[in-house]
């Protein structure tokens, strides 16, 4: 399930873009941008899929979604009434300064929180939600101080969590972002069979050794750790897909059901039958 790269533009006329309920509930949507991004949804209850933290979400959910990270559309495998607006824009959407203006600090630390992504509740969440599903009735300057008043609500919020997202790859430069961005490949194409390290190393020019010590350098994990990790998050959204544990073990590329359901507990906290059962699709 390969994640998929969204391209954005702003509304026309706007510096920000404006989403109304885009209705993809029988589309699994598994994407990223380099935008920010306000969610808001209301239905009966469905699945927050936010890089590698997976919950459900009952009658509502809000959150804020950082540059990069991977996302599930939230209306996926709703089939009651969903609504929902989505706000998306770029971190320096107002110019390159604006967030070193003394007014909007609060706001400049929001972004710097929002980059592992952030859940709201309680006043904040209905408040902000008023503010949201009125957004596209107002002409594009009352949107724009609309939009700045929503920010300084989520950032002066305590009703707030973290939840402690990745981007999809990290910033590297020159050689090493183009070593890594081979490695991931590698990994997206193989991960459903056996993966070997001395392979992955030839790749990239280095012997396995000096491979192992760069991986850990810039991942600060091991490539087994980083291997398994990824399989089980592809292995979640199998569960997902309504796939039973055996299936979801061998298509995520373990070979041995009870070493899947140990590394899954570790990963996630909770056995692949007790996530099956939370989380699955409705």
């Amino acid at each position: 399930m390969k994640v998929v790269l969204e391209k954005l533009r702003p509304d026309i006329g706007s510096s920000f873009k404006i989403l109304l309920t885009p209705n993809l509930n029988d589309l699994f949507y598994w994407h990223f941008h380099p935008e920010y991004e306000i969610v808001y949804v209301e239905a009966a209850n469905g699945v927050r899929h936010v890089g590698d933290h997976i919950s459900r979400y009952a009658e509502n959910d809000l959150v804020f979604i950082g540059p990069n990270i991977p996302h599930l559309n939230f209306d996926y495998g709703v089939h009651t009434d969903c609504e929902q607006v989505v706000v998306q824009m770029k971190e320096n959407f107002l110019g390159q300064d604006f967030l070193s203006i003394p007014e909007l600090s609060a706001i400049h630390e929001l972004f710097d929180r929002g980059r592992k992504g952030l859940s709201f509740h309680g006043e904040t969440k209905r408040k902000v939600a008023d503010k949201l599903k009125n957004l596209s009735r107002l002409n594009h300057f009352d949107q724009l101080i609309s939009l700045l008043q929503i920010l300084q609500m989520m950032a002066s919020s305590d009703e707030c969590s973290s939840l402690d997202c990745r981007p999809v790859s990290r910033q590297y430069t020159g050689k090493e972002q183009e070593r890594m961005n081979l490695i991931h490949k590698y990994i997206e194409e193989h991960f459903h069979q056996e993966v070997d390290v001395h392979e992955v190393a030839s790749i990239i020019h280095l012997t396995t050794a000096a491979f192992c010590r760069y991986f850990k350098k810039n991942t600060r994990m091991t490539f087994t750790e980083f291997l398994n990790q990824y399989r089980i998050n592809q292995a979640k959204k199998l569960l997902l897909h309504d796939k039973n544990v055996t299936e979801a073990c061998y298509a995520s590329g373990f070979e041995n059901l009870s070493y899947f359901n140990k590394t899954f507990k570790r990963i996630a906290g909770e056995n692949p039958s007790q996530f099956r059962r939370k989380h699955a699709a409705i």
